[in-house]
């Protein structure tokens, strides 16, 4: 990890001891502030992902130091990027025009808390059952960039499906490190899952085909989900996150984005479909968190299909797919050659995005529509 980050970290939390969270937040800002002078806020359009994002580049500079550790913020309070530096365009089809869809704005509530959520209703929605697909956001992001980066409104009026985008707690992150919202019915895992189930209950969803992806820290969360409500969706896409439960806390969690950590051998996901996108060059949340994905989620003798292409004149690539007895894909790893930490093939309107591809969003819609649970009994 940087020296700097580290040193300045060490001074903040030195100072939260002795003057208080307003002389630690300034530390903390100051010092990672510096280090992003040099450089571009990553959802402008000269820094379109290749290693180019920002720590954790779902969001602010508080990256890998403080975005991933919502325990301190929470008393540091949260950097934000200067004004201007993401242009807030609407999302639009590709001819321009606006997606016609509802973008409601909500909120949630139960005995672990209360988060706002974005649910996008297409067009064509008269109240048949529709797949719903839940999506979380990376630290520093929010229901709306996220929205604009992924594409998923668009491509829930060309496939129709409802897509819901639960907010993340007050830091701006999920606390996917913690051991305590790593469980099922506790913590941020119950708060999704809760949400989730109120949109079943509120619109006509097709309860076989519900499903959980996310960027960083919100696909650190998806893997959470996975792992802990495999009865409720029905896959899972995970984009640059790390594996179900290999962190308990703040610094077990930066040795997992180091690469440093390890799945444990109780933790599997092998009760729901996954699929995976990292990009090689992520110097983030490092390339070998896929791996130890795909060794929770499939089976040790499982054969696979190895297919190596390119994005058009975009990024290589080199997708490992193993299947079902039926022949049904049950698993993905999409490994992008030369990318950061950025979804792949996303929109430049929104932030931490690669638009050279191979297109993420379209690749785990197409996953996910071979998958379903179970009908009920």
């Amino acid at each position: 990890m940087n020296e700097q980050i580290l040193a300045g970290m060490r001074e903040a939390m030195s100072l939260l001891q002795q003057d208080g969270a307003v002389a630690a937040t300034g530390k903390i800002q100051q010092t990672l502030w510096d280090l992003m002078a040099a450089g571009t806020w990553a959802g402008a359009p000269a820094a379109r992902g290749v290693g180019t994002a920002p720590l954790d580049s779902t969001a602010n500079p508080v990256g890998t130091v403080g975005r991933f550790v919502p325990d301190l913020l929470a008393r540091l309070g949260v950097a934000t990027p200067p004004a201007g530096a993401v242009n807030e365009v609407p999302l639009s089809a590709p001819g321009g025009a606006p997606v016609a869809g509802q973008f409601l704005a909500g909120s949630f509530t139960n005995h672990d808390g209360t988060r706002a959520y974005k649910l996008y209703v297409p067009t064509t929605y008269r109240g048949q059952a529709l797949p719903l697909v839940v999506m979380l956001h990376g630290c520093g992001q929010d229901p709306d960039d996220f929205a604009a980066g992924t594409r998923l409104n668009l491509m829930a009026e060309q496939e129709p499906c409802l897509v819901l985008y639960p907010a993340a707690n007050g830091s701006g992150c999920w606390n996917w490190f913690n051991a305590g919202d790593q469980q099922r019915d506790q913590g941020e895992p119950a708060i999704i899952a809760g949400m989730t189930r109120e949109i079943m209950a509120t619109y006509q969803v097709d309860p076989t085909r519900v499903y959980c992806a996310g960027m960083s820290a919100g696909g650190a969360m998806a893997a959470i989900m996975g792992a802990t409500y495999s009865d409720l969706y029905a896959a899972i896409g995970v984009h640059s996150g790390v594996p179900y439960a290999a962190a308990t806390d703040m610094l077990s969690g930066m040795a997992v984005m180091r690469g440093g950590g390890t799945a444990p051998a109780n933790a599997d996901l092998q009760g729901v479909p996954i699929i995976v996108f990292h990009g090689d060059r992520d110097d983030t949340v490092h390339p070998r968190n896929s791996d130890q994905l795909m060794t929770q989620s499939i089976a040790a003798q499982a054969s696979a299909k190895v297919n190596r292409g390119q994005a058009g004149t975009g990024h290589a690539y080199t997708q490992t797919v193993h299947e079902g007895p039926d022949g049904t894909p049950v698993a993905e790893q999409w490994l992008v050659h030369g990318a950061g930490h950025a979804w792949s093939g996303g929109s430049r309107r929104g932030r931490f995005t690669d638009g050279r591809g191979p297109d993420a969003s379209r690749e785990m819609m197409r996953f996910f529509a071979a998958q379903s649970r179970p009908a009920a009994q």
